[in-house]
């Protein structure tokens, strides 16, 4: 079997396409895939490179771990060669840190566009940086062997890619400060009872399943799908009569397109 070409693959990211399928792989086994500046801007730049046919994206990391977090020379006096240190970004000025972090934050958000269904095949390790990637996507499939930290919070700073607010509708307030504030590992068996995870599988399970997860989210009509995601993503937002007036719009557009009488 041929794998497609890369359509992008740098930094640590790469991004293949197969048709409705895009895979996001990190790259950087020897590293345990860990994450700075440069790979989250890779990282924005393959949401960016997505064809339209794209309908399910994947994200995984190659070797023993989906990704170990943030890259240890963040903690370093001089940071990444060319980018802005810790202590950089606290002397900026708080526009200047805002916008930096608002940049890191982008690679992030992309994963929870409307129009895709993302998936993480989770495995070893994915803390700080790599559980917040993890978090962005709508589906968690995980190996055995899955181990979910969040150490932000421990190194006496806080998680600020994005994975507060999927963090807390997916296991409420409590549970989740707890997980923040001590910093201890989520393993399979309680991520999935807690609904961190769909499912959780034998490690050499984990590219299997979640090629059965893809293939079954595929099944469904591409419209239907979004307007799906869009409903159940708004919840939140909405009283129950605001939902319901949602569910019958979103009904109308779906009627009408199958009678062909879309605008």
């Amino acid at each position: 079997m041929t794998l497609p070409a890369p359509l992008l693959d740098k930094d640590g990211v790469r991004l293949t396409v197969d048709d409705a399928i895009a895979t996001v792989t990190l790259s950087n086994p020897d590293k345990r895939n860990a994450q700075s500046p440069a790979l989250w801007r890779a990282l924005a730049e393959a949401g960016r490179a997505l064809p339209g046919s794209v309908r399910v994206v994947v994200v995984r990391g190659e070797g023993k771990s989906f990704s170990a977090g943030l890259d240890r020379q963040a903690f370093t006096p001089e940071g990444f060669p060319g980018e802005p240190s810790f202590i950089d970004m606290a002397r900026g000025g708080e526009e200047f840190l805002d916008a930096t972090i608002a940049e890191y934050q982008s690679a992030f958000t992309w994963l929870r566009r409307g129009d895709l269904l993302s998936v993480a095949a989770v495995q070893g390790h994915a803390i700080g940086a790599g559980f917040q990637l993890a978090l962005s996507c709508d589906l968690r499939v995980v190996a055995d062997d899955v181990q979910f930290s969040m150490r932000e919070t421990s190194l006496g700073l806080v998680p600020d890619l994005t994975g507060t607010h999927p963090l807390v509708s997916l296991i409420g307030y409590g549970r989740a400060l707890e997980i923040c504030v001590t910093g201890r590992y989520v393993h399979a068996e309680e991520a999935v009872a807690a609904g961190l995870a769909n499912v959780a599988v034998p490690a050499d399970q984990l590219t299997d399943a979640t090629q059965d997860l893809v293939a079954a989210l595929l099944a469904a009509p591409r419209d239907a799908a979004v307007e799906t995601k869009a409903l159940l993503q708004g919840v939140h937002g909405r009283s129950l009569d605001e939902q319901r007036a949602a569910e019958r719009a979103a009904q109308g557009r779906r009627l009408r397109d199958l009678a062909g009488l879309d605008d």
